[in-house]
C-alpha cells in the first residue's frame, strides 16, 4: 500500500471511529495528511465506558446543524491527559492544560482545537441524568475545579478510570453506582463562573486581598497566570495588584509559585496518583519546564520532588503497616 493510500486509509477510519462513538465531528487537518496521527481506543473499567483520542488535528468540528444527525443519549466527561487545547461550545470557549477535567454536552456545535499532539480520555455519562442533575445549575459544558472537594473527587476517579481496562465483566449495578457518583459531584464540583466585572472594584484591603488569592487559588492550572493577565480579570492597574502583595510583604510572582509547588506537593503524596508522574503532576499546576520545577521545589521543600514523594509514600506504608 503507498504511504498516501495508508493516510487516506488512516483519516478515513479515525473519521468513522470518531463519528461512532462522540457525534458527526469532521477533522481538519493541521498538516499534509501523510503527518496526521489519529487513534482511538476504548475500554471500560468497573462497568463504565471510556474512550482515548490521540491526535494532532488543526480542528475537530461538529456543526451541529442536523437534530437527526445529534446523538442526545451521553454527554462527556473529558480529562486532558497529554498536551493543550481549546474546546468551544455554546460560544463559550475552555483552555484545557494537562490535568485538566472539562464536560462536554453531545449536542450543538462544538470545536476541540489541538496545540501540537494532545491525548484525552472520555468517559460517557446519561445526558438525560446528567441534565436532571444540573437543571438550574449549570449547563452541560464547563470546567471541573481542581480545588473544590468535589470537583477533586471527579479528579480522582477519572485518573483512576483512566488506568485502562479492570479486565472484569462488572455487575450492570456497579456501573450504575458509579456513573450516580460521577453525576452526583458534577454540580458541586464545576468551576464558579467569574464573579462580576465590577466586584474587585468595590473592594478594598483586606477583602480585596482575600478575594485576589481565591481567583489565583482557582486558576493555579492556567500557564499563562502572569500580573498582567491577573490584572486585567481583576479589572485592577498591575501597580495596584502589586501593591496589595507588597503589604504582606509578599509579591505576586511568588505567591503563585508558592502555591503552585504546595499543590503539586500535595499531588505527589497522594497515594492514589502514585503512577502518575512527577513531570505531569508539574504540568497539571501550571508549571511548563521540569527543570525549573525541580529547582524551585527543592528550594521550596529542601527535597527534590523524586525524595519528597518517595519518603511520603514509605511514611504511608510504614504508618498502615
Amino acid at each position: 500500500m503507498s504511504n498516501h493510500q495508508a493516510a487516506w486509509d488512516e483519516l478515513d477510519q479515525w473519521t468513522a471511529t470518531m463519528q461512532s462513538l462522540c457525534g458527526r465531528f469532521e477533522t481538519q487537518l493541521a498538516f499534509n495528511r501523510s503527518l496526521f496521527i489519529g487513534e482511538i481506543s476504548t475500554w471500560s473499567h468497573g462497568g463504565l465506558s471510556l474512550a482515548n483520542m490521540r491526535t494532532n488535528a488543526g480542528n475537530i468540528v461538529r456543526y451541529g446543524d442536523r437534530a437527526d444527525y445529534e446523538n442526545d443519549e451521553h454527554c462527556f466527561l473529558v480529562s486532558q491527559r497529554t498536551g493543550y487545547s481549546h474546546i468551544t461550545q455554546g460560544g463559550v470557549t475552555i483552555q484545557l492544560a494537562p490535568g485538566d477535567l472539562m464536560l462536554m454536552d453531545s449536542v450543538g456545535p462544538c470545536s476541540i482545537a489541538p496545540h501540537g499532539l494532545i491525548e484525552h480520555a472520555s468517559l460517557s455519562l446519561s445526558r438525560s441524568e446528567v441534565q436532571q442533575q444540573l437543571k438550574g445549575v449549570a449547563p452541560i459544558f464547563g470546567k471541573i475545579s481542581s480545588t473544590k472537594a468535589c470537583g477533586r473527587m471527579l479528579h480522582l476517579l477519572m485518573d483512576q478510570a483512566c488506568k485502562g481496562g479492570d479486565g472484569t465483566d462488572s455487575a450492570a449495578a456497579e456501573g450504575e453506582a458509579l456513573q450516580s457518583a460521577f453525576i452526583l459531584l458534577l454540580a458541586p464540583g464545576f468551576e464558579q463562573a467569574e464573579e462580576k466585572v465590577n466586584d474587585a472594584a468595590v473592594l478594598g484591603g483586606v477583602n480585596l486581598r482575600s478575594y485576589v488569592h481565591k481567583v489565583i487559588d482557582d486558576s493555579l492550572a492556567q500557564t499563562n497566570l502572569t500580573p498582567a493577565c491577573l490584572a486585567g480579570r481583576l479589572k485592577i492597574s498591575v501597580r495596584h495588584l502589586y501593591r496589595l502583595f507588597e503589604e504582606e510583604g509578599d509579591s505576586v510572582c511568588r505567591y503563585i509559585q508558592r502555591a503552585r509547588l504546595e499543590r503539586s506537593a500535595t499531588d505527589l503524596v497522594n497515594p492514589f496518583l502514585r503512577s502518575e508522574s512527577i513531570t505531569s503532576i508539574a504540568y497539571k499546576w501550571g508549571f511548563t519546564d521540569s527543570a525549573h520545577f525541580s529547582r524551585s521545589f527543592k528550594k521550596h521543600f529542601e527535597q527534590s520532588p523524586k525524595d519528597f514523594r518517595a519518603q511520603a509514600l514509605v511514611g504511608a506504608l510504614a504508618g498502615a503497616a
